[in-house]
């Protein structure tokens, strides 16, 4: 199946921001509860230990991804752990919230794009689920930006070009209804959204699916990276990983010095 690269609803700019945050809300409650990223562990450990850092700069953070259940899993060998959350269009009530959730996480208020990360924030560079937001162009100025910096990153996609992953997006709308009141902060217009007018299921289902066609494959990962300037630079693993009953496909470039 060849990559589509449709466009997702929430990407527009018109998109209302408080929307765009209950989606990235969600997303965040599902990360931490089901611990989707368990199995990237040893990757980050391995992206951490060869970037002789203990602080990560997430890019593209939405409402905070699934750091709350990964720092405290980090931690239990890399006590000294710092996180700094960081987007785009950045979620403030929820990067306060995963922020009070552990003191060694922080987050900037200021919009940071993922293709030129200012040189002040320093640390090993991570991206979940968002990579497939980006063009071929923008996503190899992503990595190209990593190499000008000298600066580690680790790119983790929790789903794939595949029917099985198009068919689970399918049935995310009814895992939206069901988590919804558990959400937190609470907020009445997330319930609105939701149950009255269902405009956040919808949009979960809809980018869902355009999410699992835009997702590069490893191979195209790699085609990628060999396309970069000094690209020998920096050790590449590129692959996926067994996650219940689905994949996370991922990338991590480390510099060679």
């Amino acid at each position: 199946m060849a990559r589509i690269h449709l466009f997702e609803i929430a990407d527009f700019s018109w998109f209302p921001q408080f929307l765009r945050n209950y989606l990235t809300d969600f997303l965040q409650f599902l990360s931490n509860k089901t611990k989707m990223y368990k199995p990237v562990v040893p990757i980050l450990k391995k992206g951490l230990q060869l970037s002789k850092t203990t602080q990560i700069v997430d890019l593209a953070s939405g409402g905070g991804g699934g750091w709350i259940w990964l720092n405290t899993e980090l931690q239990k060998e890399i006590p000294d752990l710092k996180i700094l959350l960081s987007d785009y269009f950045p979620n403030i009530s929820a990067f306060e919230y995963t922020k009070k959730q552990a003191f060694n996480i922080d987050y900037t208020s200021k919009s940071v794009d993922a293709r030129n990360v200012p040189s002040n924030l320093i640390g090993l560079r991570t991206q979940f689920l968002s990579f497939h937001h980006f063009k071929p162009k923008d996503a190899k100025q992503i990595l190209q930006n990593a190499i000008d910096a000298n600066t580690s990153i680790a790119v983790f996609e929790a789903q794939e070009r595949s029917l099985p992953s198009i068919l689970a997006m399918i049935f995310s709308p009814i895992t939206v209804l069901f988590t919804t009141p558990f959400i937190k902060p609470f907020k009445l217009g997330r319930i609105l959204f939701t149950y009255l007018i269902p405009i956040i299921p919808f949009v979960v289902f809809f980018d869902g699916i355009v999410s699992s066609l835009r997702t590069y494959s490893v191979k195209e990962m790699t085609n990628l990276v060999n396309q970069l300037v000094h690209k020998d630079t920096f050790h590449w693993d590129i692959g996926k990983v067994k996650a219940g009953p689905g994949v996370i496909l991922y990338l991590l470039g480390t510099p060679k010095k």
